[in-house]
């Protein structure tokens, strides 16, 4: 159907309402947001879902046409040439925002056949325009032989879809956030990195190493409330939050659905219970990390092993957590339940850092480098998946800590 104003008010009041309340949000909701009956809206859209397949469609649009206008003239400067598509790229996750929560992850109760085959089409030409970028880079020798162009493309181009994922682009300084991303993936943060082995031995590696063993053995020592919760993330992961009800979770954790109820209050209780866990055990990690005698640019490596690790280790939690946002999208800066704890010793961090001559972090302002960091302290699951952990942590170290140019 054809554009019209009326049309593209409606697209962008349900953007709108789906970035702050979610897939939940009604076409009557979106009617009374727009000041028209919802009769009225159903001329313009059949369905809550012919909504959201158009905001999908126009996001999907809109990335295709970043990746083709970035490579269509071979770059002068191919650097330059990565961080204006990293920034374009940021840009359109910003002004699509709702199509990327919705697309980010689908259980099968929320979307048909057809919308979920397009939510799940991956970006591939943003990736592919990356890839070639990177590719002008090495023929001009200005990234290190032996960096995996291919899973760097993915890294730089996924990690500038997630600035959309927050309300970032509402921070002081934050149209720096993807150039100041990109440069840390490209020129990495440490002004000298020491070697692998050094790392792999500092007294941060091993605190992560052993609270990566206690993870491990918590299945082992399960008890009746752990039982349920374990019947509950693997329901939440395998059916997706809104179709699993009490009675699935009951059958798998071998309990009726009456007696599950002893021990909780709600489904929403629930998946409170296993976020929280979920939660406990990565800042458990980084406690140990934080709290070991090595320096601090021993501990940013370990504390990258142990995110790696927990996104391999919790992969069911990692999953319900991204579902969720579907149902709560961010509304806060601050985003997950420990994020506030872990920015603010991660501005400690990196300030003793830099005062030691470790590491040398773009941003103007100290927030700002810090949120940076975390960011990419993280590797996506994909990445996590097709390397493994123990090569995932090498990937970063070439790229976020060592730096891919060759200078």
């Amino acid at each position: 159907m054809a554009s019209s104003p009326r049309r593209d008010e409606i697209l962008g009041t349900a953007a709108r309402l789906f970035e702050s309340s979610g897939i939940r949000t009604s076409l009557t909701d979106i009617a009374d947001a727009c000041g028209i009956l919802p009769g009225s809206l159903y001329s313009h859209f059949a369905s809550k879902e012919a909504i959201v397949v158009e905001l999908v469609a126009r996001y999907q649009t809109d990335l295709d046409e970043t990746a083709e206008m970035a490579v269509a003239d071979p770059p002068a400067d191919p650097i330059a040439a990565i961080i204006t598509l990293g920034t374009a790229i940021a840009e359109c996750s910003v002004r699509h925002r709702a199509a990327l929560l919705l697309t980010y992850y689908e259980p099968p109760s929320v979307f048909s056949t057809e919308l979920a085959d397009r939510a799940r089409r991956t970006p591939e030409k943003i990736v592919s325009a990356m890839h070639v970028l990177l590719d002008a880079a090495m023929a001009r020798g200005l990234l290190r032989p032996g960096v995996d162009l291919k899973v760097f493309a993915d890294r730089i181009a996924k990690s500038m879809l997630h600035v959309g994922f927050g309300v970032y682009h509402r921070l002081r300084g934050a149209q720096q956030v993807p150039a100041i991303k990109c440069r840390m993936l490209l020129e990495g943060i440490a002004t000298a990195a020491p070697s692998d082995a050094s790392l792999d031995t500092s007294p941060a590696h091993d605190a992560a190493d052993h609270v990566i063993a206690q993870w491990r053995q918590l299945d082992a020592a399960a008890d009746r409330l752990a039982a349920i919760t374990s019947a509950a993330r693997a329901e939440f992961s395998r059916r997706g939050y809104s179709a699993t009800t009490i009675r699935d979770v009951a059958t798998a954790a071998g309990m009726r659905p009456g007696n599950l109820y002893r021990d909780i209050e709600s489904k929403e209780h629930l998946l409170e219970m296993v976020l929280t866990d979920y939660a406990r055990s990565v800042d458990q990690g980084w406690t140990a990390v934080l709290d070991s005698r090595s320096s601090p640019l021993e501990k940013i490596d370990a504390l990258c092993w142990i995110n790696i690790n927990a996104v391999s280790t919790f992969r069911e939690e990692h999953r319900i957590q991204s579902a969720s946002l579907l149902y709560v999208p961010p509304v806060s800066k601050d985003l997950g339940l420990s994020f506030p704890a872990q920015l603010a010793r991660l501005s400690d961090l990196l300030d003793e850092a830099r005062r030691a001559g470790q590491v040398v972090v773009p941003g103007r302002t100290r927030d700002l480098r810090a949120r940076c960091t975390y960011s990419l302290i993280w590797v996506p699951d994909n990445i996590v998946d097709w390397l493994g952990p123990a090569e995932t942590l090498r990937f970063a170290r070439e790229t976020f800590l060592r730096g891919a140019t060759s200078s």
